[in-house]
């Protein structure tokens, strides 16, 4: 009797020392390589193609205005430019500016009065892409109406209020003023 219950001691020792071991890690499904990213990188590609057009037709069905194509992906053009000055926002800076969002259409998204002026570190603060790049081309008293494609814009997310996903932007900048950080 007493080998009996040694041998089913030992049996329920060793079972559970079977059933305590680690379950198997599953590796996880990865999409990173194959048909999925080509076909992500091929729907960017059309998406940005066709914002492009939209901008091309804005700016062709506007030849007396001259548009110029920044370095970044967006264009640009004057409406009040200052040649007296030399000086531009750098990092640091704080920059007071006053602007306006319209869709690609012209149709107002965000009213200079409903933004009002921003005062904005430069490059220290998040605000949207093209305009943290926009506002450190101006200088002061400035006037500059951007073009921006989505992805100078808000992106795939919008900014959760009125801009939806993937929204190309015209925005209208006046740089009223900027300091050094340290003389605000």
């Amino acid at each position: 009797m007493k080998n009996i219950k040694s041998y089913l001691f030992i049996f329920a020792l060793l079972l559970t020392l079977i059933s305590c071991k680690e379950p198997q890690a599953r590796n996880p499904i990865s999409h990173s390589s194959g048909t999925f990213m080509k076909e992500s990188v091929d729907r960017n590609k059309k998406l940005i193609k066709g914002e492009e057009k939209q901008i091309d037709s804005i700016i062709k069905s506007n030849p007396e205005i001259q548009y110029i194509a920044s370095q970044k992906g967006y264009w640009y053009h004057y409406e009040i430019k200052n040649d007296k000055d030399t000086l531009r926002p750098k990092k640091g800076d704080i920059a007071f500016f006053d602007y306006e969002v319209k869709d690609i259409n012209g149709t107002i998204i965000y009213s200079q009065t409903e933004l009002k002026p921003q005062t904005y570190a430069v490059d220290k603060q998040n605000i949207m892409m093209g305009l943290r790049n926009g506002i450190k081309l101006m200088r002061k008293t400035e006037k500059v109406t951007f073009l921006f494609p989505s992805h100078m814009a808000y992106g795939y997310h919008g900014d959760n209020k009125k801009i939806g996903t993937n929204e190309p932007l015209i925005c209208t900048v006046t740089l009223n003023d900027f300091k050094p950080e340290n003389k605000k």
